[in-house]
């Protein structure tokens, strides 16, 4: 391996990403940095802010992962039921590439909607918005073949669908008109059609059809397996493990290319890496921070359709909490991270200036020192990170949010294409 390709790979490491989000902390806390002091005596209310959300939303304890399933389950509808009605007679193993491919895609389109969009589900009856709404319009799309190009198989995600994917037919999937303004229509149809590229230059991978859920093959070397009828029933596959952090590192692997951060590391696209002189580290990668967010996001919903093939997943909490707004406006909400310059929130900041780099380092690394302090609250000594995200943080910046500002805005506005926040 040459030295750039191992510096690649440690920056697409979980323990990389804890290790420079400490070393960036570390500067913060030694009064060295221009942008932020820390208040630590603020941490217990937040922790005790986390846990009372926790028992408010799930009284008895079971509390599932921050994953893109939970916003298929909004509006208090089955929908998971729904899809598992359409996909009756498949393998397990067939089950479960559709499921990543639903993840997959929906993760992916789920950039900010704007103040303004809603999704009106025929189905329910129900007016959506947010990340709520978009999950439901892709979860739609989905079941309706939108991402397939096989008019017989059409819960499926394939390379042909998604490059012929324009504004226009996104447009139509979210039912954007005039009056129904989704901000970045042509930014996500171009990441789809980026993502079609990207399956379809993998054949070894993602098979001739550019299927995203052959992951599933790769990370458990399960041999492809046909899609069988209801009397040909076969034995569900042997139960499997996979790493949390090997979920990421196929992930990192196989789709840095399409991330629009336009983020080089020596001619290599790497995604949501950014350079900061107190990033710390040795060798070629030394002095740059990953966060790697809406991968890590897009493992934790990933999650659930391993587990439900059969497939046990270790080492959850390898993965680290998600520097995105809602977190990292909760630490900046309840004063645990202090801007050094009151008027912060003056103007939009862009991902790569060093105010929000530090702001997401410190964030990951007070996620951590929290994740504790919650648990010891709820007694729930083995709670993974992925649930107190859920229980939890994410919804606890979004309750302070809207205590603190209308319609519940974040306290500083990123101005982001999707991929990083």
């Amino acid at each position: 391996m040459s030295e750039l390709d191992a510096a690649v790979r440690m920056l697409r490491e979980p323990a990389t990403i804890r290790a420079r989000c400490a070393a960036i902390t570390a500067f913060v806390d030694a009064g060295r940095s221009e942008h932020f002091s820390l208040d630590r005596s603020k941490l217990d209310a937040v922790a005790e802010r986390i846990a009372a959300l926790t028992r408010a939303r799930f009284p008895d304890l079971k509390i599932p992962y921050h994953s893109r399933w939970r916003h298929f389950e909004a509006g208090g509808v089955d929908r998971e039921a729904e899809l598992d009605a359409k996909l009756a007679g498949r393998t397990q193993v067939a089950i479960a590439r559709a499921r990543i491919d639903l993840t997959l895609v929906s993760v992916l389109l789920d950039a900010g909607a704007g103040p303004d969009w809603r999704f009106h589900e025929a189905e329910s009856g129900q007016a959506l918005a947010r990340s709520e709404g978009l999950g439901v319009a892709s979860f739609r799309a989905f079941l309706a073949g939108r991402f397939s190009s096989d008019a017989g198989d059409p819960c499926r995600v394939d390379a042909a669908a998604l490059l012929k994917l324009d504004a226009a037919a996104l447009a139509d999937i979210f039912q954007v008109r005039e009056s129904n303004p989704l901000v970045g229509l042509e930014g996500r149809a171009a990441l789809m059609r980026r993502l079609g590229e990207t399956l379809r230059a993998q054949p070894q991978t993602f098979t001739a059809i550019g299927q995203p859920g052959h992951l599933f093959d790769v990370l458990t070397h399960h041999p492809h397996a046909p899609r069988l009828h209801h009397h040909h029933p076969q034995p569900a596959p042997l139960h499997h493990h996979v790493q949390a952090a090997r979920i990421l590192a196929a992930l990192l692997d196989a789709f840095s290319a399409i991330w629009p951060s336009g983020q080089l590391f020596h001619g290599v696209p790497v995604g949501d890496v950014w350079p900061h002189p107190a990033a710390g580290g040795e060798g070629a990668s030394a002095g740059w921070v990953p966060f790697h967010k809406l991968s890590q996001w897009l493992s934790y919903s990933l999650l659930e359709p391993f587990e439900w093939a059969g497939v046990k997943v270790e080492g959850l909490d390898a993965l680290t909490g998600l520097p995105e707004y809602r977190n990292g406006g909760l630490l900046l909400d309840a004063g645990v991270i202090v801007p050094r310059d009151a008027a912060f929130a003056a103007r939009p900041r862009l991902p790569s200036e060093p105010w929000v780099i530090e702001w997401r380092a410190l964030t990951v690394a007070l996620l951590d020192e929290l994740a504790p302090m919650v648990r010891a609250r709820l007694a729930t000594p083995e709670l993974p990170l992925a649930c107190m995200l859920e229980g939890g943080s994410w919804a606890a910046g979004r309750q302070i949010a809207a205590e603190r500002r209308p319609g519940g805005a974040p306290p500083v506005a990123i101005e982001s294409d999707g991929t990083v926040f």
